[in-house]
């Protein structure tokens, strides 16, 4: 056996990088093109147990429905019909439940994604960004978390230094 040591580096990505890594790798699967949108659910075991990003609603054509923000009429936006990124990870779940778990998501839940958060049981959410932190949405999800018990905070943000050389 040598006697020449070999220690691990230590450059390597925390978990919280690397799930939250892993939210931004989904949303770019969106067709959206103008939100990107992620999410990675974690159980305490670190094993990725849900993954989603923002779509259109299964067997309903991402060709046909309209993508546009703005519209005289909303039927023709594309907000009648996407479903966002943390809904679509806890659908998409591999366990038999997400209770305990940890999201990891770009964007702030809206109000809407924070009663599928607190019904699902998650118990922290874990995001990149609030560029709509004072938005009635927004504020409502914060104020249904709170009253729930479920933690969020902002990962700090790695993008700028990714990845590591």
């Amino acid at each position: 056996m040598s006697k020449v040591p070999c220690k691990k580096r230590d450059d390597y990505l925390e978990w919280p990088e690397y799930f939250m890594a892993v939210a931004f790798l989904s949303a770019q699967r969106s067709k959206d093109p103008n939100s990107q949108v992620g999410a990675c659910i974690v159980n305490a075991e670190n094993k990725i147990v849900g993954i989603g990003y923002n779509g259109m609603p299964n067997g309903c054509s991402d060709d046909l429905l309209p993508w546009r923000r703005t519209a005289e009429n909303i039927l023709d936006t594309k907000y009648p019909y996407v479903c966002h990124a943390e809904l679509n990870a806890i659908m998409n779940k591999n366990s038999a439940d997400v209770k305990g778990c940890t999201m990891y998501v770009a964007l702030f839940p809206c109000n809407e994604c924070a009663k599928l958060i607190i019904q699902a049981g998650i118990k922290e959410v874990i995001f990149m960004s609030d560029k709509y932190h004072d938005s009635n949405e927004t504020t409502a999800a914060r104020l249904m978390f709170e009253m729930a018990g479920v933690s969020f905070r902002a990962i700090p943000s790695w993008l700028q230094t990714f990845p590591r050389q």
